[in-house]
């Protein structure tokens, strides 16, 4: 690397360092922003000679970024950003405090992912989903995939690997010479009624979707979850073991797998590493105290608290809210989540905006008791299980009081 990318490299390590030391979280993003403000090519710098996996998407991008780090790894030392810092700092500091590896599978947020590609030159991009998210600053849908389908049309080399069971994924990519496809199901369908091409209604039927207008329609996935494993593009079918709950992760896992087959691994290669993989910054976390075994699970959108009811157990369950910068400011998507999954268990409701959460479970007929501290959640529940879902900021206050679980 040139001199000046060296010693922003060397900054950057030491910032994220002090940073950790001082108690002030991991230092993904102090470390990459000094090293950027040093050397504002540092990234692409750092990113020379590596062979590269992104992975981007409205939910899952932590899981799964996670998960292909750990099937890449069968090849030799993989950088990634495994704390969830998705944007060029987090990716910068990333890749610095890895030193020189031949792999990285960096998590990307979906408004960066055009900026990463151009700085990174990666070998694969990995498209999960696209959903709403944080209404008050976020795109748009269909404008984020406008955006991802420009990204891609620039740099025609790249390996796609891509959701096939959602339409706006399935129009951003289809253009690439170079597409795997996937599929795990899509839950969550209310973002993607309308075809992005035509503007014609988007019919579904028996797993399938097709446009009414357009040529659009489901491609066929080259890697299938089915059951409790996966298929690949052989036709053999592997069953994956996962420490991680939720048929969310079962397609997490698979869209890992067909990260790594891009870069030669084989399935059997993969999986038993994907088996080592229990927490991720503290997501699906579980932590013993006073008798409570309570299990750390993040939603911060719609579809995310649909999965993260389908992995919840039905066992008393603390409901946490903010509205913080990196939440998004506006509540209004509490009213796009059906919470009726919720009946029939205890449920508590904390956080800074717990009572825009309090009319939300007051339409939907939830009855609930409001906590002001999560001593008193635990005093609350009798010994046992205690689920605790939460977005993203009040999600790292809780991690925070169980001492940051990873």
């Amino acid at each position: 690397m040139p001199l000046r990318a060296k010693v922003a490299t060397s900054v950057s390590k030491t910032a994220a360092a002090l940073s950790r030391a001082a108690g002030r979280g991991d230092g993904s993003v102090i470390g990459g922003w000094i090293g950027l403000k040093i050397d504002p090519d540092l990234l692409r710098n750092l990113a020379a000679g590596r062979a590269i996996a992104l992975v981007s998407g409205t939910n899952g991008k932590t899981t799964t970024t996670r998960l292909a780090a750990a099937a890449l790894g069968v090849l030799g030392p993989v950088a990634t950003n495994s704390f969830g810092a998705n944007m060029p700092t987090g990716h910068t500091s990333a890749l610095a405090k890895a030193g020189s590896t031949p792999f990285a599978v960096l998590e990307v947020d979906e408004h960066y992912l055009a900026r990463v590609i151009d700085e990174t030159n990666p070998r694969v991009v990995a498209l999960l989903n696209l959903s709403r998210d944080q209404l008050d600053r976020a795109k748009e849908v269909a404008m984020m995939a406008q955006m991802w389908r420009t990204a891609l049309a620039g740099h025609p080399d790249i390996s796609v690997v891509a959701n096939a069971d959602d339409p706006m994924v399935v129009w951003a990519a289809r253009g690439s010479s170079h597409i795997t496809w996937f599929s795990a199901g899509q839950r969550w369908t209310d973002d993607s009624w309308v075809c992005p091409e035509s503007g014609d209604p988007i019919e579904r039927a028996n797993g399938d979707w097709w446009c009414t207008g357009c040529s659009l329609r489901r491609p066929q996935a080259q890697w299938r979850v089915e059951d409790d494993g996966v298929i690949d593009p052989r036709g053999d079918w592997h069953l994956v073991k996962l420490q991680l709950p939720g048929t969310v992760n079962l397609g997490n896992a698979a869209t890992a797998l067909a990260v790594a087959a891009e870069f030669g691994v084989r399935p059997i290669e993969a999986l038993p590493r994907l088996s080592t993989v229990a927490s991720i910054a503290g997501r699906y976390a579980q932590v013993d105290r006073d008798g409570r075994n309570i299990r750390l699970l993040l939603a911060k959108n719609p579809a995310s608290w649909l999965e993260a009811f389908d992995m919840a157990e039905q066992a008393p369950t603390l409901l946490s809210i903010n509205a913080r910068d990196p939440d998004g400011f506006d509540t209004s998507w509490l009213y796009d989540v059906d919470f009726s999954p919720l009946h029939d268990r205890p449920v508590l409701i904390t956080g800074e905006r717990a009572f825009d959460l309090a009319v939300r479970l007051e339409v939907n007929g939830i009855p609930f008791r409001h906590v002001l501290s999560f001593d008193e959640v635990v005093r609350s529940v009798p010994p046992g299980r205690l689920e605790v879902i939460a977005n993203y900021t009040a999600f790292q206050d809780i991690r925070a009081e169980l001492d940051r679980v990873n």
